[in-house]
């Protein structure tokens, strides 16, 4: 492999281009900083997006709520955008704020070195070419890499066989026997799409959620016109919708008569729609509300209702040349299986290699406990900010507002790297363990802790992937870069001369 050699040193690269690395650049663009990349390692940006082109596939939380608060969606035909509306939302994001002029698809980054001597971030392409930043602004996300587990006699499936973010539009499902294996978030929105063709839909549920409706609403042309005519309307409905989200924040405490509200409207959902007593008691969950992701579907129930569609609840056994073998000993026989099965949320390298300080990798400092302070920041890896990082994934609201404080807060750092090329940002162990220890705490009375099995929790139980408070709370924390959380002291005056708003030092 010939190796490229990219002498330039950024200000500051960022890896992926979906809604937390486009914001990102947006805010470098707004706040006048250009010498920054994208990468990608797709041909065009979009990130879930871009990949997720399953039936039905949208956003499951209001659509004027899931946008950056200086760029609102307001050609948004509907309340629960699909997802040709977001993408076209992102590209759109991007012709404004000329995000295409720095965007690099194609480059698929397989390692980034800390150089100590430099003060830079080496990064390296499977393409071959490398780079050189001041700052690494890795924007994976965490539900970028699909999950299949490793199902005995996976490989003798003899049918048709992929992820639903792999979809395979060149199978036809017209009459043909499919199986689903998961009936969570994704499997919500694909499973009413395929019963209108298949001639028979089996999903294999491992366990129920707790559903909420929709209600889906289609904005009219006049409010559209409306919406584009005078901005303010979209401002208040979207501020009405996120003061009733963050409201809905109680409902993830354990035990509250807000999280008892919630189961009630889930069973409502769920008895308004199912009719027979043993589905409903196969489709009602057994854990706390908010243990697992809280979904949302008009149509997921009704299917049910339907001749050609079946919910199995045995577990699988194995998987057989003609399809699935439930631990009943049945043989459910298949042309097509659809796997529903999630994402490596923990995977929030998503495959790359990261070292820092003294060798150490990422991998390394982490184990099977990712943690960082606020979500973006590792001791011993300088000059990182990682996107939609460990712990500040939600369950009550809009991951974009999250993103936002974070592209906020990591253009006060790219500002201060920038004032000094001998600058350097790591945040002290001391601070992420206080942080740590202190949001570990507020989850365990949450029901994120409670005793199910979900994406939100490692191996052991601990919660890497939720934040333990609200938007307001993880804004109000996350406003300031505070120079002392990294061990530097007495640049107060330094800040002040450089103009840089939100530096502080203690």
């Amino acid at each position: 492999m010939t190796i490229m050699s990219n002498d330039h040193v950024y200000n500051a690269i960022i890896i992926g281009a979906g809604y937390s690395g486009l914001g990102q650049g947006a805010q470098f663009a707004r706040d006048g900083i250009d010498n920054f990349l994208i990468l990608e390692k797709e041909d065009q940006l979009g990130g879930v997006w871009r990949d997720n082109t399953y039936p039905g596939a949208a956003c499951d939380t209001q659509s004027v709520i899931y946008c950056f608060s200086y760029f609102l969606h307001l050609g948004v035909s509907r309340m629960y955008a699909g997802r040709e509306e977001l993408l076209g939302y992102l590209n759109a994001l991007a012709d404004e704020y000329g995000l295409k002029d720095y965007l690099r698809t194609g480059q698929h980054v397989t390692s980034a070195v800390w150089d100590e001597t430099d003060k830079v971030w080496a990064l390296t392409t499977k393409e071959g070419t490398r780079y050189r930043s001041r700052a690494l602004v890795p924007a994976w996300g965490q539900l970028g890499t699909p999950n299949i587990p490793n199902f005995p006699g996976l490989s003798t499936f003899e049918g048709i066989s992929f992820h639903s973010a792999e979809w395979r539009h060149d199978v036809d499902l017209t009459g043909k026997r499919v199986g689903s294996i998961g009936a969570a978030a994704s499997a919500v929105q694909y499973v009413p799409e395929v019963a209108e063709v298949a001639s028979h839909l089996s999903v294999f549920q491992r366990s129920a959620n707790y559903i909420l409706p929709r209600n889906q609403q289609v904005f009219t042309e006049e409010e559209l016109a409306s919406f584009q005519r005078n901005p303010e309307t979209y401002r208040q409905l979207r501020k009405s919708i996120h003061n009733e989200r963050e409201a809905g924040f109680e409902r993830t405490r354990r035990q509250t008569d807000a999280a008892a509200e919630g189961m009630r409207l889930a069973r409502e959902h769920l008895e308004n729609h199912i009719q027979d007593p043993v589905l409903r008691e196969k489709f009602t969950p057994d854990y706390d509300f908010g243990c697992k992701r809280i979904l949302r579907s008009d149509d997921f129930y009704p299917t049910f209702n339907r001749e050609n569609v079946s919910l199995v609840t045995e577990g699988i056994e194995r998987i057989t040349p003609r399809g699935i073998v439930t631990r009943d000993g049945v043989e459910h026989e298949f042309d097509v299986l659809v796997f529903g099965t999630g994402f490596q949320s923990q995977a929030f390298q998503a495959g790359m290699e990261i070292i820092g300080r003294d060798g150490v990798s990422l991998d390394e400092r982490w184990g099977n406990a990712p943690e960082a302070y606020l979500g973006m920041s590792v001791d011993g890896f300088p000059n990182m900010f990682i996107l939609y990082g460990p712990n500040t994934n939600l369950n009550h609201h809009s991951i974009v507002a999250m993103i936002e404080a974070q592209n906020r807060y990591i253009r006060q750092g790219v500002d201060y790297l920038g004032a000094d090329e001998q600058n350097v940002l790591d945040v002290t162990p001391s601070t992420l363990r206080t942080f740590n220890v202190q949001i570990q705490d507020e989850l365990s009375k949450s029901a994120y802790s409670s005793d199910c099995s979900s994406w939100y929790k490692n191996e052991d139980g601990k919660v890497i992937n939720n934040w333990s408070g609200t938007v307001a709370e993880y804004h109000a924390l996350a406003a300031e870069l505070n120079l002392a959380d990294y061990g530097i002291i007495g640049d107060a005056e330094v800040a002040a001369e450089l103009d840089l708003a939100g530096y502080g030092a203690s």
